[in-house]
């Protein structure tokens, strides 16, 4: 091995047999494929110089390592690749320097890595940790990789500790697997964060991912993955026909206050969930939001506060009534994938808020207003105006009734006309058998109790009858009336008329 270390080659102890090599398996690893973490230590920190032409590196294949390995604190130059190793005691690796470090489907009791950093990647693939991970505050200078690592949970119910910490470029975790809680809470990640396929499970306690004031620049996936037989995952979305791992959760999800560069990404994914839990993703902000996973059963989605761009959404993977919150969720675009009728979003956005508030419909009507579709939108401020009048007193919600069911609050103005047109043939016959004595008698007009009504129901516009003839008793209030119902159908009108003139 200190040969190999010199001449930065392989020093390779596997037997050959793969059940045998297994290094989570039974089958027990004797002596003579044992080295002692002390001399890895030495190695590593104050090793021998590299032959002439050559770069020291430690390379290891199938060896055991007993004790603790124990680099806390140290500078580790030369590069460090463990592949299908046994550790037989925890790995201490907190406020250490590394150049690159590469442990590939080792068996690791535990990892100990605050405050670790390396200028290159951190590559811990297909490991599997007994006691959980600790990155708290560490500093990756390229990628890190967790791509099909399996993480059992600490004494504190922790997989992965990894508050604080940085990420220079992806951080791929791509099929991990981890029973415990799930923890990022304001790490930072320079391009992508990837959970792709991967299967989140926290039975013991409430999240199995805490993720709060996180920072990916570029995209959070939380889709399906290709199972194919990749030894790293590609970080691509997998072709069409490759059969796929969903992303799966079990447990509550916390993303509170993150900022995502380009885009959220919930394809397919599944949460499972107690009803005490949730997925929240209050006061996100991100420029696009594919809320494309699969409808949870159980539990609560909060999307309070959240601001994006563009929200892509299919009406299946939308919670039931009771179990989602939008308030204040602010979106300038809709994409629906698949058919997303207005009635169904419309009981969206009632299901969304349990108790009335006009925000919510003034801006799905903004943002159909905004795309052309008008007849839409008014019928978003439609149902805004009847939600808001189950909220009033019993008066009001009389009145708020007869406008419904008359002028539709003025969002229908077609309707408003034919009242008109009923109003005036039902007056224009009353009003031929009422006594009318002129007011100036031999002058004026003829009487013609069409153009009467007429002059009566449209305000402003004289067309000298009304104020020509002279009507007694209840004729006289029933002129009255009709002015007024005259206003209020004739503005109606005019206000539907400037819509669409507006529009074209």
């Amino acid at each position: 091995m200190w040969q190999a270390f010199r001449n930065g080659s392989v020093y390779n102890l596997r037997a050959g047999d793969t059940a045998v090599d297994d290094p989570h398996g039974g089958h027990p690893w004797g002596p003579e494929r044992s080295v002692r973490a002390r001399v890895v230590a030495w190695l590593l920190l104050d090793g021998p110089p590299a032959l002439s032409g050559r770069v020291s590196s430690l390379k290891l294949q199938g060896v055991q390592i007993t004790d603790v390995l124990d680099l806390a604190g140290g500078t580790i130059v030369p590069y460090v690749e463990l592949k299908g190793c046994r550790f037989e005691k925890e790995v201490l690796l907190p406020e250490a320097h590394f150049t690159t470090v590469r442990l590939v489907d080792c068996s690791v009791p535990r990892l100990e890595a605050a405050r670790v950093h390396t200028e290159g990647d951190l590559h811990l693939p297909r490991c599997r940790f007994h006691n959980g991970v600790r990155l708290t505050d560490a500093h990756i200078g390229t990628d890190l990789l967790l791509n099909q690592a399996v993480v059992f949970r600490d004494r504190r119910g922790k997989s992965i500790m990894a508050d604080g910490m940085s990420v220079g470029q992806d951080l791929q975790a791509e099929m991990l697997e981890t029973h415990g809680e799930l923890s990022l809470r304001g790490a930072t990640v320079g391009v992508s964060l990837s959970l792709r396929g991967s299967r989140l499970s926290n039975t013991h306690g409430r999240r199995a991912l805490n993720a709060p004031q996180m920072t990916v620049e570029r995209t959070l996936y939380l889709t399906p993955a290709g199972l194919g037989d990749p030894r790293q995952t590609s970080g691509s979305t997998p072709a069409r026909g490759t059969r796929v791992q969903r992303f799966e959760c079990v447990g509550g999800v916390r993303l509170d206050d993150g900022r995502f560069g380009d885009a959220i990404d919930l394809d397919s994914a599944r949460f499972t969930l107690e009803n005490d839990q949730e997925v929240s993703f209050r006061r996100v902000q991100t420029p696009e939001l594919r809320f494309l996973g699969e409808r949870p059963q159980r539990g609560l989605m909060v999307l309070s506060g959240a601001k994006v761009v563009n929200l892509v959404d299919r009406s299946t993977s939308w919670p039931v009534a009771g179990q989602f919150r939008v308030s204040g969720f602010q979106y300038e675009n809709l994409i629906p994938v698949g058919s997303f009728p207005l009635t169904r979003r419309l009981n969206w956005l009632a299901d969304a808020t349990p108790e009335y508030r006009p925000e919510p419909y003034e801006q799905l009507a903004t943002i159909l207003r905004n795309s052309g579709e008008d007849a839409d939108a008014r019928e978003v401020l439609l149902a805004k105006q009847r939600r808001r009048r189950e909220t009033l007193p019993l008066a009001a919600k009389v009145w708020g009734y007869i406008q419904d069911w008359t002028v539709a609050y003025g969002y229908r103005p077609g309707r408003a006309a034919v009242w008109m047109a009923v109003l005036w043939g039902v007056s224009t016959v009353a009003f031929g058998h009422a006594d009318h004595p002129p007011l100036k008698p031999g002058e004026g007009p003829h009487w013609d109790s069409a153009l009467f009504t007429l002059d009566l129901l449209l305000p402003v516009i004289d067309l000298g009858q009304s104020g020509s003839w002279q009507l007694r008793g209840g004729w006289q209030w029933l002129a009255a009336v009709l002015v007024l119902l005259g206003w209020i159908l004739a503005t109606t009108v005019a206000a539907g008329a400037t819509r669409l003139l507006r529009r074209g």
